[in-house]
């Protein structure tokens, strides 16, 4: 059986965020702070959900 993804939680909670105001996201910068939080937590795993945020962190890196 596959391993849970460790910051599903997150993205859920990202999804339902943005369909309750609209896909503002200004309005939902908590939860996807949070979402942040966990893939750099979780940086190592072969985390779905983080996929696009790894890509976020690669082009900072490069910028610094």
């Amino acid at each position: 059986m596959p391993q849970k993804d460790p910051c599903q939680k997150q993205a859920c909670a990202i999804q339902k965020c943005l369909q309750a105001n609209k896909y503002i996201e200004s309005r939902c910068e908590d939860v996807i702070r949070a979402m942040r939080q966990c893939c750099e937590t979780h940086s190592g795993v072969n985390s779905v959900c983080c996929s696009g945020f790894a890509r976020e962190y690669k082009t900072t890196e490069k910028k610094t």
